[in-house]
């Protein structure tokens, strides 16, 4: 049984975002061409309702293979099995490109190491030095307020 069918506690919960979508309608129509607000609300359910069954859809999918994570493989068989078929080569390409998106943003985040120019144990023997440099100058800050607060005639 999907999430969904529980009922949502807020239909909102449950929506793509409204400014999104209107901000999509407007791009795709010709500038000199206007959608009433009934409208462009009429699309947003209509996108809302296409998402709940192609979601309750692969749910089901995955259910039928004992799976317990909804995977790209069952998105592709429940457009599919819905009759969207001729979709399905165009959601694998948007879905190759986020990959391979993914893939270039972890290998810009593991480079920034690399980019240092310092070897992982060098890092650490900087980072060590460093702290003990801060080390001792907090304990000479310490000791020096404690030995001015010591002098005689103090009160």
């Amino acid at each position: 049984m999907s999430d969904y069918e529980g009922g949502p506690a807020n239909e909102d919960d449950l929506s793509l975002p409204r400014a999104t979508v209107y901000k999509l309608i407007a791009e795709m129509l010709p500038e000199d061409i206007t959608c009433a607000k009934d409208t462009r609300d009429l699309l947003l359910d209509c996108c809302n309702e296409f998402i709940h069954l192609v979601a309750s859809e692969s749910n089901d999918v995955c259910e039928k293979e004992a799976k317990k994570t909804i995977a790209a493989e069952h998105v592709l068989t429940a457009l599919q099995d819905l009759g969207f078929g001729k979709y399905v080569t165009e959601v694998q390409e948007a879905h190759d490109e986020h990959r391979k998106q993914q893939t270039k943003d972890r290998g810009r985040k593991g480079s920034k190491l690399s980019q240092l120019g310092m070897s992982e144990e060098e890092l650490l023997r900087s980072q060590e030095l460093l702290f003990a440099e801060a080390r001792m100058r907090f304990q000479s800050q310490a000791s020096h307020a404690q030995s001015n607060n010591s002098t005689p005639g103090s009160v």
